[in-house]
């Protein structure tokens, strides 16, 4: 019986615990409404300048299709979570913006994420976590 090369662990595991870590987040932020992908949304909106991007900067961050991001968002503005403005340098493209309603979601949406964050790490070190976030910088 041969070994799995280590790259073949190392990315099975990876795609496992995504696949856990997603489902427990997934659980605890449907009872703010949202999905694990509207909550990435959300937090990428809220740590850029000004709050807004263009779509396709948010579908390369998220790694979606700038056609799935046009097909997440559009509920997510209807519930007046995001706003779309014209972009001025840019014509062609809107930019996509948190609403003061969204961002309020977002931040309470937030607790319940850094809970279930801090409870799957809660194993390792202050020390492993941050060698796990630099090793994992790496691969990305």
């Amino acid at each position: 019986m041969s070994q799995e090369p280590l790259s073949t662990t190392l990315v099975i595991q990876n795609a496992l615990l995504a696949s856990r870590l997603a489902r427990r987040v997934s659980h605890r932020l449907s009872m703010h409404g949202i999905n694990l992908t509207e909550y990435l949304v959300m937090h990428y909106l809220s740590g850029s300048a000004n709050n807004a991007v263009p779509r396709i900067e948010l579908a390369e961050h998220i790694g979606m299709s700038a056609s799935g991001v046009t097909r997440l968002i559009a509920p997510m503005e209807k519930n007046g979570l995001i706003t779309k403005r014209a972009n001025p340098r840019d014509a062609r493209q809107s930019l996509v913006k948190l609403s003061k309603t969204g961002m309020r979601l977002y931040r309470e949406a937030s607790v319940s994420f850094e809970s279930v964050a801090s409870d799957s790490i809660g194993g390792l070190s202050r020390s492993q976590q941050s060698k796990l976030v630099e090793l994992l910088a790496k691969v990305l």
